[in-house]
């Protein structure tokens, strides 16, 4: 991605009456590095909880699925949780992952490929703000199952969140989607899993900053932030802010940009969604639901879908 992106993006954010940054600008390799730490944190509840019921329910979810099957992942990051269904699934076709982190997801495709010598593996570029499809050759090896998991589909607003889904269900060849969902529960819990009290939550969000200083030549200063968590029980979603802690102006390439001391810049949100709050969503974008397993706490739900006929 290139740097003008990220500019125009924190120019328009900035500007904005709510201050914002796209959470996309969260992953360059520094970012990536810090959010698989985040994945191992104690209080990070939706890793350790998808991958068990992962764990669990793969030998049933292979036999939806079917064999021959081509998985692609959007989003892949460090394509830790594909193993579940590669070893499941029957003589899976190939395996492409997409990440706006490129180099991240090459070195985690490389180390999977050693594992999985006869697979062929296609790494790719994908940023969800630009159209994507699976390479011809790829699509053509067999049925598509889009593999979605880490409640990452939690990042978009609802009416975003039902486009990405039509564009899943509109790439070549596809016919399943398998996707992790994040579920309503206590506030406390959900705002302590970002928040964690290591602060690496803390040190990924402000790295957003650490980069705009690094790329764009602006001069945050780092000290005057600080990391906010918070429920917005209205919206059923974690906000991502980072907070000023005193009346401060930063400079971007020439433009000077204020904050009030307690003013922030929101920089993720992660939507929560009872089961059948989010059937309904996917049903507007194509999918019909096949079939939902959680685990025994219900904090978390892994959805197979059909795409509809």
């Amino acid at each position: 991605m290139s740097n003008s992106a990220f500019l125009q993006s924190l120019i328009t954010g900035l500007k904005a009456p709510q201050k914002r940054l796209e959470p996309k600008f969260f992953y360059d390799d520094a970012g990536s590095a810090l959010f698989d730490e985040i994945t191992e944190l104690e209080a990070y509840y939706p890793t350790r909880t998808e991958i068990g019921i992962l764990q669990a329910a793969a030998p049933e979810i292979a036999t939806a699925i079917g064999p021959g099957a081509v998985l692609l992942e959007p989003g892949a990051g460090s394509v830790a949780k594909v193993s579940l269904l590669l070893d499941a699934l029957e003589a899976p076709a190939a395996f492409a992952p997409g990440d706006i982190s490129i180099d991240h997801l090459t070195e985690a495709a490389t180390a999977l490929q050693g594992r999985y010598p006869n697979l062929p593996i296609r790494p790719f570029a994908l940023d969800f703000d630009h159209p994507f499809d699976l390479p011809a050759d790829i699509a053509a090896l067999g049925p598509v199952t889009v593999f979605f998991p880490g409640s990452t589909i939690g990042n978009f607003e609802p009416a975003r969140a039902i486009g990405l889904l039509q564009r899943f269900a509109g790439i070549a060849n596809a016919q399943h989607l398998l996707i992790g969902v994040d579920m309503k529960k206590d506030h406390g819990r959900l705002v302590h899993a970002y928040d964690d009290p290591e602060g690496v939550t803390a040190r990924f969000n402000l790295n957003l900053l650490v980069r705009a200083n690094r790329e764009l030549g602006a001069d945050f200063d780092l000290s005057a932030f600080e990391h906010l968590a918070r429920f917005n029980a209205h919206d059923g979603r974690i906000e991502m802010h980072l907070k000023s802690l005193k009346d401060q102006t930063v400079s971007i390439t020439g433009e000077r940009f204020t904050f009030a001391a307690g003013e922030t810049i929101h920089t993720e949100n992660s939507y929560k969604y009872a089961v059948p709050e989010f059937q309904a969503l996917a049903a507007e974008a194509g999918w019909n639901g096949h079939h939902v397993w959680t685990d025994l706490e219900d904090l978390f739900s892994v959805q197979l879908f059909h795409k509809a006929k």
